[in-house]
């Protein structure tokens, strides 16, 4: 009789589809018939068994498969695809030829406008049940103009392969610290694939060894490893949705918090009277300070310290009824004492970029549950396409009398 592998446990955004597995009568490696009635936030589909839930990878909502069990936890299980029973009309050839193995997409066997859908079907889920807002916030998925060959910035690994006695460079293998051997990136830029040639013509011999290939912006200063958005082809409309927001808003002043090397800020500096930033990294602060000069954007300044540290001095140094926060913090959201500065200094506007519409809609929840704060709107943008990932533009309004 197959054991039972219990595993790290799933995150809370999956949450709305656990049930007790008390009673499951299959065991890892047993094949069970799935109807996916759900893909959920991460990529993975949803199905049920005697009642159970459980996760499949690969798998579009309405098809029926065959999977193997290949991990059971209190809440629900996992499993691999083993056979399509019935495919979705949606379901298509990948482009790449290591879909599957390699980690790096969860979404090439789906068709694009499909991938629209069920991000903004994820997010607007995520929203109503983390977030506490009705789903019709939520804007359609702003699609890519380039769904292939966008992203600007990979991390290769290498590993060595003790059947080819060779060097492997590629990506992680999906659900392993194995590395698979891929000539090139389906989703790379196509400069970054030439860089991965190079380095597949002499690789490091050292076991383990990562390092970042980039394509580095035009126009703009950037430390080596500092962070800048991963898709040029969509910026412009990340920089819109952005900029549209602020103007609606009518405000004249712009705090950019976790500003980075200054691209919104900058990018929306002619809209504002004027504008400071906020970043802790040293390198990213000087680039924004190059970039201000070169880009003549003057009616502003930069900042380098925890966002937490001054955001209560910034807010309170303009007004706080004709000023805009933009927030844009890492994947884990913003520091609690931010949220809590904001619900006291009561800025107009706030306009929350976020690539995790889990945190996000937690972060939001904890400035709109007293009523101090409604969202206007949620704009989500495909960033990364053929991938779970998703690009959200919140914008979120103090509640004011009329």
């Amino acid at each position: 009789m197959g054991k039972r592998r219990r595993r790290k446990p799933a995150p809370p955004a999956l949450e709305s589809h656990f049930e007790s597995t008390e009673g499951f009568s299959k065991q890892i490696g047993d094949l069970v018939d799935l109807e996916i009635t759900d893909v959920a936030f991460g990529g993975e589909g949803v199905g049920r068994f005697e009642g159970f839930v459980v996760f499949v990878p690969f798998v579009i909502t309405g098809e029926k498969v065959q999977a193997r069990i290949t991990e059971i936890h209190k809440q629900f299980a996992r499993a691999e695809l083993f056979k399509i029973i019935k495919a979705s009309a949606h379901r298509m050839n990948a482009e790449c030829g290591f879909y599957g193995d390699c980690g790096g997409c969860q979404y090439q066997h789906i068709a694009y406008e499909e991938q629209l859908r069920i991000k903004h079907k994820q997010v607007s889920d995520l929203f109503e049940r983390i977030g506490g807002q009705p789903k019709d916030v939520v804007m359609q998925v702003a699609a890519c103009p380039s769904p292939f060959h966008y992203r600007n910035r990979i991390m290769v690994r290498t590993q060595y392969n003790r059947d080819t006695k060779e060097m492997n460079v590629g990506f992680l293998r999906h659900q392993s610290r194995l590395v698979v051997d891929v000539p090139e990136c389906a989703i790379a830029e196509p400069e970054l694939n030439k860089a991965m040639q190079k380095v597949r013509i002499d690789p490091p011999r050292k076991n383990g060894v990562k390092f970042t290939l980039r394509v580095y912006p035009e126009q703009w200063d950037l430390p080596p490893d500092s962070f800048f958005q991963v898709n040029f082809h969509q910026l412009p409309t990340m920089v819109n949705a952005v900029g549209d927001l602020l103007l609606d808003a009518g405000t004249k002043y712009l705090i950019d918090a976790y500003c980075g090397v200054g691209f919104f800020s900058l990018s929306l500096a002619e809209k504002v009277e004027s504008y400071v930033g906020v970043e802790v990294d040293h390198r990213a602060i000087l680039s924004a300070r190059k970039n201000a000069e070169t880009m003549k954007r003057s009616n502003g300044s930069f900042i380098q310290a925890p966002t937490e540290d001054v955001i209560d001095d910034l807010v309170a140094k303009f007004q706080p009824e004709m000023t805009t926060i933009i927030l844009d913090p890492p994947r884990k959201g913003c520091h609690a004492s931010i949220l809590e500065v904001l619900q006291r200094t009561k800025p107009k506007q706030i306009i929350y970029v976020s690539c995790h519409p889990a945190t996000l809609s937690r972060d939001v929840k904890s400035l709109c549950s007293s009523g101090l704060f409604r969202v206007n709107k949620v704009a989500p943008l495909d960033m990364f396409p053929q991938t779970q990932h998703v690009e959200c533009v919140t914008d979120i309004r103090l509640v004011t009398e009329e």
